[in-house]
């Protein structure tokens, strides 16, 4: 049959887009409370720990808020208008066409490059119990086996994320009630110890505020992916109730998830122990004597990766669609199939990341290692694009006399503090030699990206190549 173009009207079961709503509450929510504990939790809190020491405690509050002034923006600009483009589609109008059509890119570079990063370290984890089987066939089977979630529908996405959080927040608060009671002497077998390893080896920051400061940098990428659930929110059954659910619940998650779990790393271990540098959290559950502890945590990271990865393959595709609704990327990519996902998308994505698992074979440290430092901080200019966003929008909502669901605290001078201190950490880079080649490089990618729009697309839009089209392409039933 010839593909057909249908103008899909919005109602309580199909979005704007033609996507549906099938994202129901209770998907939104586990989502929003397990979007921040990630890999970079579990492992990579060891390298902050061993380098700022107890002081990685501040390093995690100040990064960690940071990122609630910047949910809290992007939340007030979602519950305002939900879309599957979210911050892309904002900075479009808020900042002009480019700022939409650099930073939507950009995102969806960073996302292509973790598919095949967490693809890599997922396999790498089951070799664990399968020893024998290749690093690079078993990376091929998780990513299909995701894509073929995503494909088959949202609330297939929905589902597997459901049940991937569930089993990350459920170690998590397990691993906080246990550390908890061996803190107040509740724990048989393991006295409490004090204050002993916060302030007896070298002090509360033995390396001084500095291994802090430079923690920060580190430490703001780990909560890449927070912003995820604003992205769904246009495919939630209750937008602005997702939006502001998740929005609200930021500070608790990054507190209790992260720097809770964080400080009882460093209370109950020394901080320059090199079983921490490994592994912080099998370390500490080795200290407590609970039986297979790496066994245990290799499947609780195993959960972590896979949830890292479906998300990706998420985020990506629909930041794409979005992106093609403005005209920023080819018009095919607004195709959706009959169960409502955008399937072209999806595919052209992981296709992306298939080759770059491939480039991880060929060439790790060349080709694929440029991926990953080109992306590596891409976050912080997504930070500052929905920031720069939030501040003009604001001013448009207020003029326009819109009631807002949610609303960015002490606005203006808060969405100020937090460009300066993002542009900030961004400048800093350049001058921390273990972020400089990334900040380098992603910078080129950037001005690289800019100045394709300047070239091939702003005539486009000049002429309203990117408006958002009325209706979107669909499967025949």
């Amino acid at each position: 049959m010839p593909q057909q173009t249908e103008q899909q009207v919005p109602g309580p079961e199909l979005s704007d887009t033609g996507m549906k709503r099938d994202l129901k509450t209770r998907h939104i929510a586990m989502i929003s409370i397990a979007g921040v504990i990630g890999a970079g939790l579990f492992i990579g809190s060891g390298a902050v720990i061993n380098s700022a020491g107890p002081g990685a405690i501040l390093s995690y509050a100040f990064a960690g808020l940071i990122v609630v002034l910047v949910m809290r923006m992007l939340g007030e600009m979602s519950a305002a208008n939900p879309t599957s483009g979210s911050f892309s589609t904002y900075a479009s109008e808020a900042i002009g066409p480019w700022a939409g059509f650099a930073i939507g890119w950009l995102y969806w570079f960073f996302w292509v490059v973790v598919i095949a990063i967490e693809a890599l370290a997922g396999a790498a984890i089951i070799q664990y119990w399968l020893p024998d089987f290749p690093i690079w066939l078993m990376s091929l089977i998780l990513t299909v086996a995701l894509t073929a979630t995503n494909l088959f529908s949202v609330k297939s996405f929905g589902e597997f994320e459901y049940w991937f959080s569930l089993i990350k927040v459920v170690a998590i608060t397990l691993f906080l009630v246990l550390g908890v009671a061996v803190l107040f002497g509740w724990y048989p077998g393991v006295s409490a110890p004090g204050t002993v390893n916060l302030i007896g080896e070298g002090g509360f920051m033995p390396s001084g505020f500095g291994a802090i400061m430079l923690g920060i940098t580190v430490v703001i990428f780990s909560f890449m992916g927070t912003e995820i659930v604003a992205i769904a929110a246009g495919e939630s059954e209750n937008p602005v109730k997702a939006v502001r659910t998740a929005t609200n619940s930021v500070v608790w998650r990054i507190l209790i998830f992260y720097i809770g779990s964080i400080a009882i790393v460093v209370t109950l271990l020394p901080w320059n122990s090199a079983n921490i540098l490994v592994s912080p959290f099998v370390a500490v559950l080795d200290h407590i004597g609970i039986p297979a502890a790496a066994q245990i945590m290799n499947f609780v990271v195993l959960t972590a990766v896979l949830s890292c990865l479906n998300s990706a393959l998420y985020a990506n595709s629909r930041m794409l669609f979005g992106m093609a609704q403005k005209g920023d990327a080819p018009k095919a990519f607004l195709k959706l199939s009959k169960n409502g996902v955008p399937a072209r998308a999806i595919l052209f994505s992981t296709v992306f990341a298939y080759f770059a698992v491939i480039l991880d074979f060929i060439s790790p440290d060349k080709v694929f290692l440029f991926l990953i430092n080109s992306s590596g901080a891409v976050a912080l200019l997504v930070y500052l694009i929905i920031c720069v966003s939030q501040l003009r929008m604001r001013r448009r909502l207020e003029a326009e006399n819109k009631q807002l669901a949610v609303k960015m605290w002490l606005f203006p001078y808060l969405t100020y503090a937090t460009i300066a201190v993002v542009a900030g950490i961004y400048l800093a880079m350049f001058f921390i030699p273990s972020t400089r080649i990334q900040v380098i490089l992603t910078s080129i990618v950037a001005i690289g990206v800019v100045g394709i729009y300047f070239l091939f697309y702003r005539k486009k839009a000049a002429v309203g190549y990117g408006k958002t089209p009325v209706g979107v392409q669909r499967s025949p039933e």
